[in-house]
């Protein structure tokens, strides 16, 4: 385990993350809460969504083995999706979906909810995150390396809730120009590293030839 795989993880997950563009989501779905009632929504739904992703980072290579998925394979698969996820981004469609899923949660789940559904499941731990997550496990092979990884969602999951708990100052300072060009940079760096997952499963695959 090296210092740039911690940090590759933690920038794939952080970008999965989407801060900035989750902060406004999270404004609309705590709209006339009062700001104890938003951390604690911001709180239940951050450690939820992180204990999912922990589950996936420590059982997700088993499963795939289980179901006879070679890791190359999922790498190639996963890397697509994840460049699926950062077009959408750059074009400004992911904030659409999540918008859109988040108001049919509202309209059908009490609002006391909304912190498990639609927050912590699927706006952070999204099939991408997941996926993420799963294809970053691949690498961190020993338990110490797990534990790593891990760590690494704790402390992503930490800069997200920080994020979520300013929500309203965060909007206020980068409005929607700041906001929509944050998201597409954050978009360019996940199809780079997207990219990455398919070259390196490409290799795998034919080294497991």
């Amino acid at each position: 385990m090296t210092v740039d795989m911690i940090v590759n993880a933690f920038v794939t997950i952080i970008v999965m993350f989407d801060p900035p563009g989750l902060a406004a989501i999270f404004l609309g779905l705590t709209t006339g809460m009062t700001r104890s009632q938003r951390i604690q929504v911001a709180l239940r739904g951050t450690v939820t969504a992180a204990g999912i992703l922990t589950v996936f980072a420590i059982a997700g290579a088993s499963l795939l083995g289980l179901l006879g998925i070679s890791l190359g394979a999922f790498r190639i698969a996963g890397g697509i999706l994840l460049f699926w996820i950062a077009f959408e981004m750059i074009f400004e469609k992911r904030h659409e979906r999540q918008e859109k899923s988040a108001e049919r949660a509202v309209t059908k789940d009490h609002i006391s909810n909304v912190s498990v559904f639609p927050l912590a499941i699927p706006l952070i731990a999204g099939p991408g995150a997941i996926s993420a997550v799963i294809l970053l496990a691949g690498s961190f092979y020993a338990p110490v390396e797990r534990a790593g990884l891990i760590g690494v969602i704790l402390a992503a999951s930490l800069v997200l809730f920080a994020f979520l708990v300013i929500a309203e100052r965060i909007d206020q300072f980068l409005g929607d120009t700041g906001r929509t060009i944050l998201t597409r940079l954050l978009g360019v760096i996940l199809a780079a590293l997207s990219v990455q997952f398919v070259v390196d499963g490409i290799k795998q695959a034919f080294v497991t030839v």
